[in-house]
Protein backbone atom coordinates (compact mmCIF):
# COMPACT_ATOMS: atom_id res chain seq x y z
CA UNK A 1 0.00 0.00 0.00
CA UNK A 2 1.60 3.44 -1.34
CA UNK A 3 2.39 6.56 1.96
CA UNK A 4 -1.00 8.46 2.35
CA UNK A 5 -0.86 11.62 2.68
CA UNK A 6 -2.18 13.73 6.21
CA UNK A 7 -4.95 14.81 4.47
CA UNK A 8 -6.30 10.97 2.99
CA UNK A 9 -5.68 9.75 6.71
CA UNK A 10 -7.96 11.87 7.94
CA UNK A 11 -5.37 14.11 9.64
CA UNK A 12 -5.51 18.29 8.52
CA UNK A 13 -2.64 20.64 9.15
CA UNK A 14 -4.91 23.96 8.48
CA UNK A 15 -7.82 24.37 10.32
CA UNK A 16 -11.31 24.29 8.41
CA UNK A 17 -15.18 24.25 9.46
CA UNK A 18 -16.11 21.50 11.65
CA UNK A 19 -19.60 20.02 11.74
CA UNK A 20 -21.86 19.21 14.84
CA UNK A 21 -21.57 16.04 15.88
CA UNK A 22 -17.73 15.72 16.01
CA UNK A 23 -14.82 17.94 17.31
CA UNK A 24 -11.17 19.21 16.06
CA UNK A 25 -8.34 17.54 18.43
CA UNK A 26 -4.94 18.40 17.53
CA UNK A 27 -1.48 17.05 18.30
CA UNK A 28 2.01 18.45 17.64
CA UNK A 29 5.12 16.70 15.69
CA UNK A 30 8.64 17.63 16.17
CA UNK A 31 10.96 15.28 14.02
CA UNK A 32 14.08 13.65 15.46
CA UNK A 33 17.31 12.99 13.27
CA UNK A 34 20.36 10.64 13.81
CA UNK A 35 23.83 12.02 12.33
CA UNK A 36 22.76 10.86 8.80
CA UNK A 37 20.30 13.38 8.73
CA UNK A 38 17.58 9.87 9.38
CA UNK A 39 14.57 10.45 10.95
CA UNK A 40 14.22 8.44 13.86
CA UNK A 41 12.05 9.88 16.18
CA UNK A 42 8.83 12.11 16.66
CA UNK A 43 8.46 14.38 20.24
CA UNK A 44 4.61 14.63 20.60
CA UNK A 45 3.45 17.76 21.77
CA UNK A 46 0.48 19.64 23.04
CA UNK A 47 -1.45 21.90 21.10
CA UNK A 48 -4.71 23.53 21.31
CA UNK A 49 -5.23 24.40 17.80
CA UNK A 50 -4.22 23.51 14.34
CA UNK A 51 -2.18 27.40 14.04
CA UNK A 52 -0.88 26.98 17.30
CA UNK A 53 3.50 27.78 17.53
CA UNK A 54 3.53 26.26 21.55
CA UNK A 55 1.48 24.86 23.45
CA UNK A 56 -1.09 27.10 25.42
CA UNK A 57 -1.46 24.85 28.41
CA UNK A 58 0.38 22.19 30.52
CA UNK A 59 0.40 20.10 33.31
CA UNK A 60 -1.47 16.67 33.35
CA UNK A 61 -4.37 17.77 31.82
CA UNK A 62 -2.09 18.59 28.74
CA UNK A 63 0.66 15.23 28.82
CA UNK A 64 -3.29 13.33 29.41
CA UNK A 65 -5.25 14.73 25.77
CA UNK A 66 -1.26 14.01 24.43
CA UNK A 67 -1.17 10.52 25.63
CA UNK A 68 -5.25 10.04 24.30
CA UNK A 69 -4.77 11.45 21.19
CA UNK A 70 -1.46 9.54 20.23
CA UNK A 71 -3.01 6.28 21.47
CA UNK A 72 -6.67 5.90 21.05
CA UNK A 73 -7.81 8.96 18.17
CA UNK A 74 -4.37 9.00 16.05
CA UNK A 75 -2.89 6.18 16.52
CA UNK A 76 1.03 5.98 17.32
CA UNK A 77 1.24 3.66 14.09
CA UNK A 78 -0.16 6.95 11.68
CA UNK A 79 1.72 9.45 13.69
CA UNK A 80 5.02 7.57 13.96
CA UNK A 81 4.96 4.73 11.80
CA UNK A 82 8.01 2.36 13.06
CA UNK A 83 9.90 5.30 14.59
CA UNK A 84 9.66 6.14 18.19
CA UNK A 85 7.77 9.25 19.91
CA UNK A 86 8.93 11.21 22.72
CA UNK A 87 6.62 12.32 25.02
CA UNK A 88 7.04 14.57 28.04
CA UNK A 89 5.80 13.64 31.40
CA UNK A 90 4.58 15.81 34.56
CA UNK A 91 5.27 14.70 37.88
CA UNK A 92 1.67 13.16 38.10
CA UNK A 93 2.95 10.65 35.93
CA UNK A 94 5.99 10.12 36.88
CA UNK A 95 5.21 9.09 40.79
CA UNK A 96 2.55 7.27 39.64
CA UNK A 97 -0.49 9.28 40.80
CA UNK A 98 -2.22 9.00 37.11
CA UNK A 99 -1.38 5.95 35.12
CA UNK A 100 0.64 5.07 31.89
CA UNK A 101 -1.97 2.85 30.40
CA UNK A 102 0.63 1.50 27.66
CA UNK A 103 3.63 -0.83 27.51
CA UNK A 104 6.82 -0.19 26.82
CA UNK A 105 8.45 -0.47 23.37
CA UNK A 106 7.86 2.63 20.85
CA UNK A 107 7.72 5.06 23.57
CA UNK A 108 10.33 7.72 25.19
CA UNK A 109 9.02 9.23 28.40
CA UNK A 110 10.81 12.41 28.68
CA UNK A 111 11.06 14.53 32.51
CA UNK A 112 10.44 17.44 32.11
CA UNK A 113 13.37 20.13 33.05
CA UNK A 114 10.49 21.92 35.39
CA UNK A 115 9.67 18.47 37.43
CA UNK A 116 11.64 19.02 41.20
CA UNK A 117 13.45 16.17 41.77
CA UNK A 118 12.95 14.36 45.15
CA UNK A 119 12.96 10.72 46.29
CA UNK A 120 9.56 10.12 45.10
CA UNK A 121 10.70 11.38 41.53
CA UNK A 122 13.90 9.12 41.58
CA UNK A 123 11.92 5.96 42.85
CA UNK A 124 8.78 6.54 40.08
CA UNK A 125 11.43 7.23 37.77
CA UNK A 126 13.59 3.46 38.57
CA UNK A 127 10.06 1.53 38.54
CA UNK A 128 8.97 3.38 35.16
CA UNK A 129 12.74 2.14 33.91
CA UNK A 130 12.77 -0.99 35.41
CA UNK A 131 9.16 -1.80 33.59
CA UNK A 132 11.35 -1.42 30.65
CA UNK A 133 10.56 2.17 29.11
CA UNK A 134 13.46 4.67 27.75
CA UNK A 135 13.75 7.83 29.90
CA UNK A 136 14.98 11.16 28.49
CA UNK A 137 15.77 14.00 30.62
CA UNK A 138 15.17 17.40 28.92
CA UNK A 139 16.54 20.75 28.55
CA UNK A 140 19.53 19.03 31.27
CA UNK A 141 21.30 21.15 33.22
CA UNK A 142 23.43 20.75 36.08
CA UNK A 143 22.75 21.71 39.00
CA UNK A 144 19.41 21.19 39.32
CA UNK A 145 18.36 17.86 40.57
CA UNK A 146 18.40 15.94 37.28
CA UNK A 147 21.82 14.33 37.73
CA UNK A 148 20.78 11.81 39.63
CA UNK A 149 18.77 10.62 37.08
CA UNK A 150 21.80 10.15 34.82
CA UNK A 151 21.78 6.48 35.58
CA UNK A 152 18.15 5.00 34.73
CA UNK A 153 18.02 7.47 31.18
CA UNK A 154 18.65 6.26 27.98
CA UNK A 155 18.53 9.90 26.48
CA UNK A 156 19.61 13.35 27.70
CA UNK A 157 18.26 16.63 25.86
CA UNK A 158 20.93 19.43 26.23
CA UNK A 159 19.42 22.72 24.33
CA UNK A 160 22.50 24.00 21.68
CA UNK A 161 21.24 27.63 20.99
CA UNK A 162 22.26 30.40 22.91
CA UNK A 163 24.03 28.31 25.16
CA UNK A 164 27.71 28.97 26.04
CA UNK A 165 29.64 26.32 23.91
CA UNK A 166 32.50 25.62 27.54
CA UNK A 167 29.04 25.37 29.69
CA UNK A 168 27.54 23.23 26.43
CA UNK A 169 30.80 21.16 26.81
CA UNK A 170 30.61 20.70 30.42
CA UNK A 171 27.43 19.31 30.27
CA UNK A 172 28.64 16.46 27.67
CA UNK A 173 31.14 15.77 29.81
CA UNK A 174 28.93 15.17 32.55
CA UNK A 175 26.43 12.71 30.74
CA UNK A 176 29.48 11.03 28.72
CA UNK A 177 30.59 9.07 32.07
CA UNK A 178 27.19 7.01 31.64
CA UNK A 179 27.65 4.52 28.40
CA UNK A 180 24.04 4.22 28.14
CA UNK A 181 23.14 7.60 27.60
CA UNK A 182 22.49 9.05 23.79
CA UNK A 183 22.97 12.99 23.86
CA UNK A 184 20.11 15.11 22.02
CA UNK A 185 20.59 18.00 20.71
CA UNK A 186 17.91 20.35 20.71
CA UNK A 187 16.97 23.96 19.57
CA UNK A 188 19.22 24.07 17.14
CA UNK A 189 18.60 27.03 15.12
CA UNK A 190 21.73 27.74 12.69
CA UNK A 191 24.26 25.74 10.60
CA UNK A 192 26.72 26.93 13.86
CA UNK A 193 24.63 25.27 16.42
CA UNK A 194 24.72 21.78 14.17
CA UNK A 195 28.14 21.87 13.28
CA UNK A 196 28.98 22.44 17.24
CA UNK A 197 26.13 19.51 18.22
CA UNK A 198 28.29 17.83 15.42
CA UNK A 199 31.67 18.33 17.24
CA UNK A 200 31.01 17.64 20.38
CA UNK A 201 29.15 14.21 19.39
CA UNK A 202 25.68 14.80 19.58
CA UNK A 203 23.98 11.56 18.09
CA UNK A 204 20.36 12.79 17.57
CA UNK A 205 19.34 16.23 16.38
CA UNK A 206 16.42 18.43 17.09
CA UNK A 207 15.15 21.53 16.06
CA UNK A 208 14.07 24.23 13.87
CA UNK A 209 16.73 24.01 11.52
CA UNK A 210 15.83 20.63 10.73
CA UNK A 211 11.90 20.73 11.42
CA UNK A 212 9.36 22.73 13.47
CA UNK A 213 6.85 21.25 14.81
CA UNK A 214 3.69 20.50 12.66
CA UNK A 215 0.32 20.37 14.16
CA UNK A 216 -1.87 17.22 12.41
CA UNK A 217 -5.54 17.66 13.19
CA UNK A 218 -8.73 15.14 13.27
CA UNK A 219 -11.64 15.31 13.16
CA UNK A 220 -13.54 13.17 15.65
CA UNK A 221 -16.59 12.71 18.03
CA UNK A 222 -16.48 13.40 21.53
CA UNK A 223 -17.43 10.81 24.25
CA UNK A 224 -19.88 12.15 26.62
CA UNK A 225 -18.62 13.27 30.84
CA UNK A 226 -21.08 11.41 31.71
CA UNK A 227 -20.61 7.85 30.61
CA UNK A 228 -17.19 8.14 31.66
CA UNK A 229 -17.49 8.68 34.91
CA UNK A 230 -20.54 6.13 34.89
CA UNK A 231 -17.83 3.63 33.78
CA UNK A 232 -14.79 4.83 35.93
CA UNK A 233 -17.42 3.97 39.13
CA UNK A 234 -18.47 0.58 37.34
CA UNK A 235 -14.22 -0.10 36.99
CA UNK A 236 -13.67 0.46 40.76
CA UNK A 237 -16.70 -1.37 41.48
CA UNK A 238 -15.61 -5.22 42.56
CA UNK A 239 -19.76 -6.08 42.13
CA UNK A 240 -19.24 -4.83 38.26
CA UNK A 241 -19.14 -7.66 35.48
CA UNK A 242 -17.65 -7.34 32.15
CA UNK A 243 -21.77 -7.16 30.82
CA UNK A 244 -22.46 -4.00 32.45
CA UNK A 245 -18.73 -2.68 31.48
CA UNK A 246 -19.90 -3.40 28.05
CA UNK A 247 -23.21 -1.69 28.27
CA UNK A 248 -22.17 1.22 29.61
CA UNK A 249 -19.33 1.43 26.71
CA UNK A 250 -21.56 0.39 23.74
CA UNK A 251 -24.08 3.55 24.88
CA UNK A 252 -21.85 5.97 23.62
CA UNK A 253 -20.23 5.92 20.22
CA UNK A 254 -17.12 8.00 20.47
CA UNK A 255 -16.01 6.20 23.72
CA UNK A 256 -16.32 2.98 21.84
CA UNK A 257 -14.08 3.68 19.25
CA UNK A 258 -11.90 5.11 21.82
CA UNK A 259 -11.77 1.90 23.41
CA UNK A 260 -11.20 -0.34 20.04
CA UNK A 261 -8.17 1.97 19.14
CA UNK A 262 -6.79 1.72 23.04
CA UNK A 263 -7.19 -2.34 22.25
CA UNK A 264 -5.36 -2.06 19.07
CA UNK A 265 -2.65 0.37 19.89
CA UNK A 266 0.20 -0.48 18.47
CA UNK A 267 2.23 0.39 21.74
CA UNK A 268 -0.06 -1.63 23.96
CA UNK A 269 1.58 -4.92 22.12
CA UNK A 270 -1.78 -6.27 21.74
CA UNK A 271 -2.17 -7.78 17.99
CA UNK A 272 -5.22 -9.97 18.42
CA UNK A 273 -8.01 -9.60 16.28
CA UNK A 274 -11.68 -7.93 17.35
CA UNK A 275 -14.48 -9.05 17.01
CA UNK A 276 -16.65 -6.58 19.29
CA UNK A 277 -16.72 -4.42 21.92
CA UNK A 278 -16.67 -7.14 24.27
CA UNK A 279 -13.35 -8.54 22.73
CA UNK A 280 -11.95 -5.36 23.32
CA UNK A 281 -12.43 -4.75 26.66
CA UNK A 282 -11.37 -8.50 28.36
CA UNK A 283 -8.31 -7.86 25.93
CA UNK A 284 -7.86 -4.59 27.98
CA UNK A 285 -8.93 -5.98 31.33
CA UNK A 286 -10.58 -3.44 33.92
CA UNK A 287 -7.26 -2.35 34.94
CA UNK A 288 -5.80 -1.04 31.97
CA UNK A 289 -9.64 -0.10 30.82
CA UNK A 290 -9.59 1.79 33.88
CA UNK A 291 -6.77 4.00 33.29
CA UNK A 292 -7.71 4.48 29.96
CA UNK A 293 -11.03 6.01 30.76
CA UNK A 294 -9.45 7.84 33.42
CA UNK A 295 -7.28 9.68 30.93
CA UNK A 296 -9.54 10.16 28.52
CA UNK A 297 -11.56 12.19 31.31
CA UNK A 298 -8.83 14.45 32.37
CA UNK A 299 -7.97 14.88 29.23
CA UNK A 300 -11.35 16.22 27.74
CA UNK A 301 -11.22 18.83 30.68
CA UNK A 302 -8.69 21.03 28.79
CA UNK A 303 -9.87 19.38 25.36
CA UNK A 304 -13.41 20.82 25.92
CA UNK A 305 -15.18 23.12 24.15
CA UNK A 306 -19.18 24.51 23.98
CA UNK A 307 -20.14 23.37 20.36
CA UNK A 308 -21.53 20.39 22.27
CA UNK A 309 -22.94 17.21 20.01
CA UNK A 310 -25.51 17.06 17.46
CA UNK A 311 -28.30 14.93 19.48
CA UNK A 312 -30.04 13.81 16.51
CA UNK A 313 -27.21 12.56 14.57
CA UNK A 314 -25.54 10.48 17.73
CA UNK A 315 -29.18 8.98 18.13
CA UNK A 316 -28.68 7.99 14.45
CA UNK A 317 -25.31 6.24 15.21
CA UNK A 318 -26.62 4.11 17.89
CA UNK A 319 -29.95 3.69 16.33
CA UNK A 320 -27.90 1.59 13.41
CA UNK A 321 -26.04 0.25 15.73
CA UNK A 322 -29.44 -1.44 17.23
CA UNK A 323 -31.25 -2.28 14.65
CA UNK A 324 -27.84 -4.60 13.11
CA UNK A 325 -27.84 -5.99 16.64
CA UNK A 326 -31.75 -6.58 16.46
CA UNK A 327 -32.04 -8.10 12.68
CA UNK A 328 -28.51 -10.13 13.38
CA UNK A 329 -30.70 -11.76 16.48
CA UNK A 330 -33.05 -13.05 13.90
CA UNK A 331 -30.26 -14.64 11.60
CA UNK A 332 -28.79 -16.54 14.26
CA UNK A 333 -25.69 -14.26 13.55
CA UNK A 334 -23.27 -13.00 16.54
CA UNK A 335 -25.66 -10.05 18.24
CA UNK A 336 -21.67 -8.18 19.70
CA UNK A 337 -20.09 -8.30 16.03
CA UNK A 338 -23.15 -6.86 14.44
CA UNK A 339 -23.82 -3.85 16.97
CA UNK A 340 -19.76 -3.42 16.29
CA UNK A 341 -20.28 -3.40 12.22
CA UNK A 342 -23.69 -0.99 12.77
CA UNK A 343 -21.62 1.59 15.52
CA UNK A 344 -18.62 1.86 12.97
CA UNK A 345 -20.38 1.76 9.77
CA UNK A 346 -22.55 4.73 11.79
CA UNK A 347 -19.70 6.69 12.71
CA UNK A 348 -17.95 6.56 9.26
CA UNK A 349 -21.20 8.17 7.63
CA UNK A 350 -21.19 10.47 10.69
CA UNK A 351 -17.72 11.67 9.86
CA UNK A 352 -17.48 11.52 6.41
CA UNK A 353 -14.98 9.42 6.11
CA UNK A 354 -14.83 6.04 3.83
CA UNK A 355 -15.15 3.04 5.89
CA UNK A 356 -12.32 1.27 5.17
CA UNK A 357 -9.90 4.82 6.96
CA UNK A 358 -11.87 4.89 9.65
CA UNK A 359 -11.42 1.19 10.53
CA UNK A 360 -7.73 0.87 9.13
CA UNK A 361 -5.76 0.63 12.35
CA UNK A 362 -8.26 -1.63 13.94
CA UNK A 363 -7.45 -5.13 13.62
CA UNK A 364 -11.12 -5.98 13.08
CA UNK A 365 -11.84 -9.77 12.40
CA UNK A 366 -11.97 -10.44 8.18
CA UNK A 367 -15.48 -11.15 8.85
CA UNK A 368 -16.63 -7.63 11.02
CA UNK A 369 -13.90 -5.83 8.34
CA UNK A 370 -15.79 -7.04 5.29
CA UNK A 371 -19.29 -5.84 6.65
CA UNK A 372 -18.12 -2.38 7.42
CA UNK A 373 -16.32 -1.76 4.46
CA UNK A 374 -18.01 -3.51 1.75
CA UNK A 375 -21.29 -4.71 3.36
CA UNK A 376 -19.90 -8.32 2.07
CA UNK A 377 -20.97 -11.40 3.89
CA UNK A 378 -23.96 -12.40 6.49
CA UNK A 379 -23.25 -9.31 8.91
CA UNK A 380 -23.13 -7.23 5.97
CA UNK A 381 -26.37 -8.05 4.52
CA UNK A 382 -27.41 -7.06 8.41
CA UNK A 383 -26.00 -3.37 7.85
CA UNK A 384 -27.39 -2.93 3.68
CA UNK A 385 -30.51 -4.22 5.19
CA UNK A 386 -30.52 -1.35 8.09
CA UNK A 387 -28.96 1.14 5.56
CA UNK A 388 -32.19 0.98 3.30
CA UNK A 389 -34.38 0.84 5.84
CA UNK A 390 -33.46 4.43 6.75
CA UNK A 391 -33.09 5.13 3.47
CA UNK A 392 -36.79 3.92 3.27
CA UNK A 393 -35.94 1.66 0.12
CA UNK A 394 -36.16 -2.13 1.36
CA UNK A 395 -33.89 -4.74 -0.86
CA UNK A 396 -36.48 -7.29 -2.21
CA UNK A 397 -34.89 -9.70 0.23
CA UNK A 398 -36.38 -8.01 2.94
CA UNK A 399 -39.66 -7.48 1.77
CA UNK A 400 -40.87 -10.20 3.22
CA UNK A 401 -40.35 -9.73 6.85
CA UNK A 402 -40.94 -5.84 6.77
CA UNK A 403 -43.30 -5.92 9.89
CA UNK A 404 -40.83 -7.24 12.01
CA UNK A 405 -38.03 -4.89 10.26
CA UNK A 406 -40.66 -2.33 11.30
CA UNK A 407 -40.70 -3.58 14.75
CA UNK A 408 -37.01 -3.89 15.60
CA UNK A 409 -36.56 -0.48 14.02
CA UNK A 410 -38.70 1.47 16.29
CA UNK A 411 -37.50 -0.61 19.10
CA UNK A 412 -33.73 0.46 17.98
CA UNK A 413 -35.39 4.22 17.41
CA UNK A 414 -37.11 4.25 21.21
CA UNK A 415 -33.80 2.37 22.52
CA UNK A 416 -31.13 5.20 21.04
CA UNK A 417 -33.18 8.04 22.43
CA UNK A 418 -33.48 6.67 25.86
CA UNK A 419 -29.56 6.30 25.66
CA UNK A 420 -28.98 9.93 24.73
CA UNK A 421 -31.47 11.61 26.78
CA UNK A 422 -29.86 10.17 29.70
CA UNK A 423 -25.92 11.42 28.62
Amino acid sequence: MKPRSDDECGMHSAEAPVESGWHRIHIGRQPIHDSDGALVAYELLFRSHSQARGATARGAEATSQVIVNAFSEFGLERLAGPHLCFINLTREFLVGELPLPFDAGSVVLEVLETVPIDDQVIDGVRSLADQGFAIALDDFVLGNGHERLLEVASYVKLEVSGVDPDLLRERVTACRTYENVRLVAERLETEEDLALARELGFELFQGYLLGRPRVLSLDTLEPSRLRHLELISKLTDETGDFEEITEIITCDPALSYRVLRAANSAASGLWQQISSINDAVVILGTQRLRHWVTLMLLSDVVGADNSGLDNDRMSHVLMRARLCQLLSRSLGLPSDKAFTVGLLSGIADLLGVPAEDLIEHLALSNDVSVAIVEEGGPLGSVVTTARAYESGVLPDSAESGSEDLAHAYLKAVDWSMNIITSV
